[in-house]
């Protein structure tokens, strides 16, 4: 009588077991990933802080996008400048609308030399492609590092 109850014991753990990676799975499809034909546009690139000296350490690239798709869709997002990354973000949620984004810069990169220009580039159908913008995003040195603009938010 003992092994009967310990192997249906056994066999409802091993139920239960099998039933937890199916139900993530599960999670993981009702995710919708952006598709190539969803539009995004960079409505702005800015850097913080700003200005910045030579050197100095970024804490956060800002990235507004538009997003006109019709529902929420999961991408990550990389700001390169030519073929180097220089900042990224782990997998975020983009809403329909105007989507205001921190992106973690990466660690090494420094303001150096004349002139520096940003592409951002997001992840649509697991090909990661340039964002469509209106204008270049480009830092240039004066007395020090900036990329505010006429009428830039502070």
């Amino acid at each position: 009588m003992h092994r009967i109850i310990t192997s249906l014991g056994v066999g409802f753990l091993a139920l239960t077991l099998i039933g937890v990676p199916s139900a993530a799975k599960g999670a993981e499809r009702g995710r919708a990933g952006c598709l190539r034909g969803d539009r995004i546009l960079i409505q702005d690139l800015d850097l913080s802080p700003d200005p910045i000296i030579e050197g100095q350490r970024l804490e956060a690239w800002r990235v507004r996008l538009r997003f006109d798709g019709r529902r929420e869709c999961e991408t990550e997002i990389e700001i390169r400048e030519g073929r180097e990354v220089v900042g990224r973000t782990r997998r975020l949620s983009l809403r329909p609308g105007i989507n205001e984004i921190d992106v973690q810069p990466i660690e090494r990169f420094r303001f150096q030399g004349r002139e520096h220009c940003f592409t951002v580039v997001a992840d649509l159908e697991g090909t990661r492609r340039e964002v469509d913008a209106s204008r270049r995003f480009c830092a240039r040195q004066r007395s020090s590092w900036s990329m505010r603009e006429p009428g830039d938010r502070r």
